[in-house]
């Protein structure tokens, strides 16, 4: 059995079992949500290459859109959250459109440019309540039969909803076009040179990221009953940079653990040293790029790796 075997049972495992053991389920949500943003993220950095300082725009906009057509319009949960995810799919594919044009630093740029403008829009418009968000998004009965607002029923959904993202882009990875996206990577020009249409490649990429992404931030508006101007903050889109890079970039478990540690530290610190927060994680990202630039998965699988020397 592999590692990587190993890795998925304990994940499966413990998801299950952790609010059994008296983890408060709320805050698990919270966690999982932003892990599937966080795995979202490292498809598009860590298997691509790409930088994205826009990503908050997608969670955002899917949480906006999820809110709205389950409170205003009456849609089941689960449809919601597909119709948020699609909705991010497609603000995807026109950030995507727009920013592969340029390549380097030029396309972070343009990716920061398009997200307070979305930012802005949903500051502006009626349905969106301001600054106050969207309130009282009901949970909804899950396919007609299963209650959502027992924390329980909710989390399990929450769960599977995490599993399936995180599955899938564990596929997309270990594919034919999953090795295209690493080569470009890798080396661009030569990528190019063997025949691949990389901007085609490049663009899927980022529509694909998008709509995970949207995928998390709709699954967020329903366990909360909120969708808020902080998810579409560009703060947000630094945020899931530090959760990928503490995790470890371009691994498979990292984002997942870079996502615990962050939310985890955030719930523990902010009724301790409230805005400060924001410092001692700037902090932890600074130490992070200077002292184990792998990230936290990434040093381990590199320990492991290390070959042992022992007396001749």
């Amino acid at each position: 059995m592999s590692k990587t075997t190993i890795g998925f049972i304990l994940l499966v495992v413990a998801g299950a079992i952790a609010p059994l053991l008296g983890v408060y389920p709320t805050f698990l949500m919270k966690c999982w949500c932003f892990a599937l943003f966080a795995c979202a993220f490292n498809l598009l950095l860590g298997y691509t290459g790409l930088l994205s300082f826009g990503h908050a725009a997608f969670l955002g906009a899917a949480g906006y859109i999820a809110g709205h057509s389950i409170k205003v319009w009456g849609w089941p949960p689960e449809l919601g959250i597909l119709g948020g995810a699609a909705f991010a799919a497609v603000l995807g594919w026109v950030f995507g459109s727009l920013a592969i044009r340029r390549a380097g630093i030029y396309y972070a740029m343009i990716t920061l440019a398009l997200s307070p403008m979305i930012y802005f829009l949903w500051l502006q418009m009626r349905f969106t309540g301001g600054e106050d968000g969207l309130q009282g998004v009901p949970r909804g009965m899950l396919l007609g039969v299963i209650d959502l607002s027992d924390n329980m029923n909710l989390y399990y959904f929450v769960f599977g909803i995490f599993l399936f993202g995180f599955f899938l882009i564990y596929r997309v990875i270990h594919s034919p076009f999953g090795q295209v996206l690493k080569s470009i990577r890798e080396n661009e020009p030569r990528a190019i040179s063997l025949g691949y249409d990389v901007d085609r490649y490049k663009l899927v990429a980022f529509v694909l990221s998008a709509a995970l992404s949207g995928l998390a931030g709709a699954t967020k508006t329903v366990v909360f009953q909120l969708a808020s101007l902080t998810d579409a903050h560009w703060h947000m889109s630094g945020e899931v940079v530090l959760m990928t890079l503490l995790g470890g970039l371009g691994t498979v478990f990292g984002p997942v653990v870079g996502a615990f540690v962050v939310v985890g530290l955030q719930n523990q610190l902010a009724d301790k040293v409230g805005s400060w927060v924001q410092v001692i994680m700037g902090i932890i990202f600074v130490v992070c790029v200077l002292a184990f630039r792998r990230g936290i998965v990434g040093e381990i699988m590199a320990l492991f790796k290390r070959p042992r020397t022992g007396p001749a």
